[in-house]
């Protein structure tokens, strides 16, 4: 009986071990030939059409909201003039990566899982194995790299529909000053915090390509163990997403210390 429990105290952490495993054999396989360039595009335009749109709608009561709070607080510091650049920090660190990770990993990430679980029950995975062909290089390697690129771009949208939203809710709701909240911009922001929004992005997609690929590839037990995988990926994924963010935007601003205004 104590050692059933300690088994199952440390199926975690033999869980993450096999992860970052599986992770090291995709970043093994990213430098195979022949890369599949056909399979990489498909993957691409299926990610971007599923996750466009609602990464577009998340992004303006992501900046409305932001803009809301954050021009609300200053407000009460009297320092209205700071408004535009507090809000672009906040949407550009934050909330951009963050919103497009969560939608690729929502929308990309379980459609990823649920397709590789089926050709895992289905046994397809198996008969690629032998016949000698690789199923990390022939199928997750394509999808990593569409989830990263797909996150890139996302992330740049979320940019600025947060910005642009965060705009007009603080003109129209909190009777800000156009060019005061569009001059505030360079007041407090500067270009590496647009590098480490992009950076966050990329490394997300990552992230959920690779949990969601691990997943499926892992799915046991029929549809009902596919539709887990599923489930488990996406969750798996945003509390990654969570701890990752954490320990970036730390490192970030250690590296590059906070612009005075």
């Amino acid at each position: 009986m104590a050692s059933l429990t300690a088994s199952r105290a440390l199926a975690p952490i033999g869980t993450a071990g096999k992860l970052f495993a599986f992770a090291l054999d995709v970043g093994r396989a990213l430098f195979r030939r022949p890369f599949q360039l056909r399979e990489f595009l498909q993957q691409a335009w299926f990610i971007a059409s599923v996750t466009i749109v609602p990464t577009a709608l998340v992004a303006i009561p992501f900046g409305a909201v932001i803009a809301l709070q954050v021009g609300g607080l200053i407000k009460q510091f009297g320092a209205q003039s700071f408004t535009g650049s507090a809000s672009v920090l906040a949407v550009i660190q934050q909330a951009a990566p963050i919103g497009t990770a969560l939608l690729i990993a929502g929308a990309g990430g379980s459609a990823i899982a649920a397709d590789l679980g089926a050709r895992k029950i289905r046994e397809e995975l198996d008969a690629m194995m032998v016949l000698g062909i690789d199923p990390i290089q022939r199928l997750v390697v394509p999808r990593v790299l569409a989830c990263m690129l797909v996150a890139f771009f996302l992330n740049g949208m979320v940019s600025v529909v947060g910005v642009a939203g965060g705009y007009v809710f603080n003109v129209i709701l909190q009777d800000g000053t156009p060019g005061a909240y569009i001059a505030s911009f360079t007041a407090l922001a500067q270009l590496p915090d647009l590098y480490i929004g992009l950076l966050k992005a990329i490394i997300f997609g990552l992230i959920a390509a690779i949990v969601a690929s691990y997943k499926g590839m892992n799915a046991n037990g029929g549809p009902k163990g596919v539709g887990d995988a599923v489930n488990e990926s996406v969750v798996i994924t945003f509390l990654l997403l969570f701890v990752v963010n954490f320990v970036l935007s730390m490192i970030y601003l250690q590296v590059v210390p906070p612009k005075t205004g």
